[in-house]
This record gives structure tokens, C-alpha cells and sequence, in this order.
């Protein structure tokens, strides 16, 4: 049985194993990257603290003095007073040339702002950073579509590759267990590489599979049906109030939503507003609670367009268990559900699935080559009997 599982686990390897070291690499190196941004560009997202914050209707202004014409999707607002203000923008939209492709300069754009003297401190493009090369080859391999189709199928095949591995690594015995828990450094290299591969594999597949696992999410749509289907729970989210267009009145600014919303919540972490999408949705804002449980177990609150007044409410904990397990999956696929201990076992554990398709291919060889040099002594043996 184990020959069968064996060749399963090498065939797999052997096909999918490019790939599976592309999105262990780049899924290692986002691991700390908002620490890595901060640390690379601290001058983006920490200012001094220099008397009152100026109004966001103020820093609204320098925006658009410093980037005309730019349309504004919202901004997001930071308890740590060291922390700069980022607001989400747009460029206006350009029609498309002749040649049917529409033009480049899109992406997330971010102005990050000083809130003390509403100097724009950088315009941004996460399109055009390194980490969105590394998210790319992490989720589509440059590809679009159909390096997503190629990533979500290999993520399939690592899978299967785990489960078999555990498979073949099962010892029989108490002294085999003991061999495949140590790494044996004192041998020579072929049994080191084998220990690396074996010992290392079993030691990081679990962690592996629930990266891969938790992956499949932005891979197929299926799995994230398949999410609400087994919980028992509706995919369809709380839609926002409508909000009856008025012609003849003014929309309230960023500031008159922030008022309202900071006196409930005024401890929190971070207060993201978002700007009505057509003329009749309300403000949504975005708060993360200082004692939230991870990073996706927000609170969103919907404002009155007009009136300011709080028109709607969805705590995380109203949200049904289909939506609050399907948040949950992304700080547990970057690691970051635990903080820095989860954001070091992921670069770990993400570094050694680098490496397991070279281990894999290093022991096959090694067995081929074995194999090939015991069938021609065989041959040369049976050669000298029949001589």
C-alpha cells in the first residue's frame, strides 16, 4: 500500500512542485509585510506629534490641491496619534484606446497625510510596490486567470501531497518513531537531506495544510460556498440602508461621520469611513475594537448621508457563522491570527514548504540512481553466471 502512496506522492510532487515552491516563497515573504513597510517606509505611516489634528475636511483640501481632479473613496484614521491619516483614492477614469485595452494607473491607491500640519506625505500605488509582485505570484502567478486556475489546482495537489506524506512518514516501531522525530546532522548528506525532508515535513504538514487549506478561499468560488453550506448559514451579507436621494441638500463631510462614530467605539484601533457608492447608500465605516479578536472581526456602522445619524449597526458578533468563519480565514492564511508568534511559524513553516520539492527531488534521484546501479550488478552478475 505504501508503494501506491509513495507514487502518488512523487507524481504530485514532480507536477506540481514549481509551483508549490513560488507560493511558499512569496507566502513567506508577506508574512511580515506591513511590518516590513513600516520599518522600509516609516516616514509614510508615522508623523510627530505636533499640537491639534487639523480637521479632515482640511487635509481633504491639501489632497486635492496636491492631486486634482482625483475622486475620494474614503479615509481611515488611526488611534495612535504618531499614526498619518490614508485616504482612499481614484484617478478619473479614461476611455479606452483604440486598441480595446483600458489604460494602466490602476490599483489601490493610498495619500497618506500628516494630520498635524496636512502635508501630503506620499501618494501610493500598492500596484507598482514590490509586495504586490509577490501577491501576485502568490495568488496568480502573473497569469490573471489563469494563473489562478494553476495556483488553486496545485494548492489541490499540496494537499493531497501532505496527506500522503504523514502516510509514508507513519512509522512501524518506537525506534523507527524516535529516527523520524530527530534530525541526524552527524550522517552524511543524503541521509541529512533525507531527515531535512522527512523529519521537517512531519513537523511542519500540519501548519502547511492549513495555509493551503485556508488558501482555497481566493482560489474557487466553490469553497467559499462550500464555507455557508456546511455551517448551515447565508452568504448573502447584511445589505446597507437606503438612504432617499435629496437633491437640494448637501452631503455631510468625513468629520460629521467620524463624530459620530468615535463617542461609541473610542478606544478603537482604527476608524475606516468609506464615502456612499451611488446617490442613495449611507456612509459605511469600518471599526476594528481594540479587543477584537483578529483583524477581520470589525464593526460596521452605516451613517445617514445627511443627518449623520447612525442608520444601521453590524457587530461581529452579529454576523451569521458562515461570514465570521470565511473573516477568520485570512489572518489564519497569512499567519497572522496569533500576532508575531503565528507570523514567525509561518515564515518558518513557509520557508521549509520552500524547500520540500528540492528534499523530494534530491531523495528520487538519489533512489534512481541507487535502483539503476543494483539492477546492473544484477545484470553483471547474472552475465558472470552464465559465463
Amino acid at each position: 500500500m505504501k508503494i501506491f502512496f509513495r507514487r502518488i506522492h512523487l507524481y504530485l510532487g514532480l507536477a506540481a512542485g514549481l509551483v508549490i515552491m513560488v507560493t511558499c516563497f512569496t507566502g513567506a515573504v508577506l508574512v511580515f509585510e506591513p511590518e516590513l513597510q513600516q520599518y522600509f517606509h516609516r516616514e509614510r505611516y508615522f508623523v510627530p506629534v505636533n499640537g491639534e489634528r487639523k480637521p479632515l475636511a482640511d487635509l481633504e483640501s491639501s489632497l486635492r490641491t496636491a492631486a486634482p481632479n482625483i475622486k475620494i473613496n474614503g479615509v481611515k484614521v488611526y488611534k495612535d496619534p504618531t499614526r498619518s491619516v490614508e485616504f482612499s483614492f481614484a484617478n478619473p477614469e479614461k476611455k479606452e484606446g483604440k486598441s480595446g485595452k483600458k489604460p494602466e494607473g490602476g490599483g489601490r491607491k493610498t495619500a497618506f497625510l500628516d494630520p498635524y500640519t496636512g502635508v501630503v506625505l506620499e501618494l501610493y500605488n500598492y500596484n507598482d510596490s514590490f509586495f504586490y509582485s509577490m501577491m501576485s505570484l502568490h495568488r496568480w502567478l502573473l497569469k490573471g486567470a489563469t494563473g489562478k486556475m494553476i495556483v488553486g489546482v496545485s494548492t489541490l495537489v499540496f494537499l493531497v501531497i501532505l496527506i500522503t506524506g504523514i502516510i509514508l512518514w507513519w512509522p512501524k516501531t518506537r525506534n523507527i518513531l524516535q529516527q523520524r522525530l530527530t534530525l541526524t546532522w552527524n550522517a552524511g548528506w543524503k541521509r541529512v537531506n533525507h531527515d531535512l525532508h522527512l523529519v521537517l515535513g512531519f513537523y511542519s504538514a500540519l501548519f502547511l495544510f492549513v495555509f493551503a487549506f485556508t488558501g482555497l478561499a481566493w482560489s474557487f468560488e466553490w469553497f467559499n460556498k462550500g464555507i455557508y453550506k456546511v455551517t448551515g448559514t447565508s452568504m448573502q451579507g447584511t445589505k446597507p440602508p437606503v438612504i432617499t436621494f435629496k437633491e437640494d441638500q448637501d452631503l455631510i463631510g468625513f468629520d460629521a461621520v467620524l463624530a459620530t462614530i468615535q463617542p461609541i467605539d473610542p478606544n478603537a484601533v482604527f476608524y475606516s469611513v468609506n464615502a456612499p457608492k451611488d446617490s442613495t447608500t449611507p456612509y459605511s465605516v469600518n471599526v476594528l475594537r481594540d479587543n477584537a479578536v483578529h483583524e477581520s472581526a470589525s464593526d460596521n456602522y452605516f451613517v445617514d448621508r445627511y443627518t449623520a445619524a447612525v442608520v444601521g449597526t453590524i457587530k461581529w458578533e452579529d454576523r451569521n457563522l458562515g461570514q465570521r468563519v470565511r473573516a477568520t480565514f485570512k489572518p489564519v492564511h497569512i499567519a497572522s491570527i496569533y500576532g508575531w508568534p503565528s507570523k514567525l511559524i509561518g515564515l518558518i513553516v513557509c520557508l521549509l514548504g520552500t524547500s520540500f520539492p528540492v528534499t523530494g527531488l534530491i531523495m528520487w534521484i538519489n533512489r534512481t540512481r541507487k535502483k539503476r546501479r543494483i539492477e546492473r550488478s544484477s545484470a553483471d552478475l547474472a552475465d558472470i553466471k552464465a559465463a
